[in-house]
């Protein structure tokens, strides 16, 4: 239970939160990592490298701050977050460690503002929200451990079959090394996988949204090979796996996890509105749904640089002539001359509202989207300003939690209008 006088601490410190988080909470990370250097393995150095840790971090702890009277209001957070640290294998023990050097970096950021008062105060809320995550996260590795053919930590998979989908994406198929069972999961989960890449200091762990339906027999990930561009290196992992990884090869997978899945409950029609590479997780419900259809129609909008990029296409569009309950539409935002020519998708440039409302008879729909950042943005924008409820609108994104960075920023500029 935290006291009246520590909340009250606590929304004090709000403000400082929103203009100086990410300064704490990027040297919150310098400072842990060169005290625990075991703890690079867990952590995903490219997000590292490009603050996106540091912004997620900095968005969870203000919102704890604000939420701090009512912590329920952020357990859908937590249990998003939950997920992530279940498949990297978060323990309790690794707790105190973050509870030790977040304090630690806000009273070297904010200096002598940061008194005796403020850091007890964190010290009784950062408790009070550990005990939150150890709980929530110790329920899913039972969860994970007690499912029929479920696992805790990581168990060894067999590549049997390695497909090119496109000039960036790559198919992985896997089976369990050991031939025993294979867990079930939920269309728009992901895996993480565990690389001990030659020539790399640290073990590197990333997690891949399954790509097909459940109950196949395997589990497949498709994966973007993520070029360096300016001024990023390549992707370590990413790069490794389409080069190095062949059929034949093994690698530790992490039971299924993630909470961006169908609900099952509503029976409003479906769209799902991937870019890029966020079409895994919608190949993976929209094979679901193939596999078992519910009555729901299906609108699947992909977003891509053009037909060269295009994972899947020929599979998604006959799967929609082969059954009327599914619409598939295509938008490139960088048309080749052939694309322009064989007019082989529906629309130039972004997924905009106008365009949405067009392809669309009616707005009352649950919407999910993947993809990247800005797409998400706009995206999750546009459905709001056509009156969309936020319940109806689910995302994902690869990569540290930004549901908070979204939702703020149109709340923020709600506030401006």
């Amino acid at each position: 239970m935290i006291s009246k006088e520590t909340i009250e601490v606590i929304k004090s410190t709000v403000p400082v939160l929103q203009q100086r988080g990410e300064e704490i909470t990027t040297r919150f990370y310098q400072m842990m990592f060169a005290n625990h250097p075991e703890l690079l393995n867990i952590f995903n150095h490219a997000n590292q490298n490009r603050g996106r840790q540091q912004t997620a971090l900095a968005h969870a702890v203000l919102a704890a701050a604000q939420n701090i009277e009512r912590l329920e209001a952020i357990l859908p957070a937590v249990v998003q977050i939950a997920h992530k640290h279940r498949s990297l294998g978060v323990k309790p023990d690794h707790y105190p460690i973050v509870g030790k050097h977040l304090l630690m970096a806000i009273k070297d950021v904010l200096g002598e503002a940061a008194t005796e008062e403020i850091i007890q105060a964190w010290a009784q809320a950062y408790q009070a929200i550990a005990d939150v995550f150890i709980q929530v996260e110790a329920e899913m590795y039972e969860a994970s451990a007690k499912q029929s053919a479920g696992w805790e930590g990581f168990r060894v998979f067999k590549v049997v079959k390695k497909v090119k989908e496109s000039d960036v994406i790559t198919s992985f198929y896997m089976e369990p090394a050991d031939s025993g069972d294979l867990a079930s999961y939920e269309p728009g989960q992901y895996v993480s996988i565990k690389l001990d890449i030659p020539g790399q200091k640290n073990t590197h762990i990333r997690q891949y949204s399954l790509s097909d339906r459940p109950d196949t027999g395997y589990y497949r990930i498709s994966v973007k090979r993520e070029d360096g561009r300016g001024g990023q290196p390549d992707g370590i992992v990413s790069t490794y796996l389409h080069h190095s990884v062949q059929e034949g090869d093994l690698l530790p997978l992490s039971a299924p996890a993630g909470h961006f899945t169908l609900d099952n409950d509503s029976s409003r029609p479906i769209v799902l509105i991937s870019g890029g590479v966020g079409l895994t997780p919608m190949i993976a419900m929209l094979n679901s749904l193939a596999k078992a259809p519910n009555g729901r129609q299906v609108t699947f909008i992909h977003a891509a640089i053009n037909s060269q990029t295009h994972a899947m296409k020929e599979y998604v569009a006959r799967l929609a002539e082969e059954n009327e309950w599914l619409h598939s539409y295509v938008c490139y935002s960088q048309p080749t001359p052939e694309d322009r020519a064989h007019q082989s998708y529906d629309k130039d440039g972004f997924v905009d509202l106008n365009w949405l409302q067009q392809i669309l008879p009616d707005p009352d729909r649950d919407f999910y989207l993947c993809g990247p950042v800005p797409m998400l943005r706009m995206v999750y924008r546009a459905l709001a300003d056509w009156g969309i409820a936020a319940e109806q609108i689910h995302y994902e994104c690869f990569g540290p939690d930004i549901a908070l960075a979204i939702e703020n920023e149109a709340e923020r500029e709600e506030s401006v209008v």
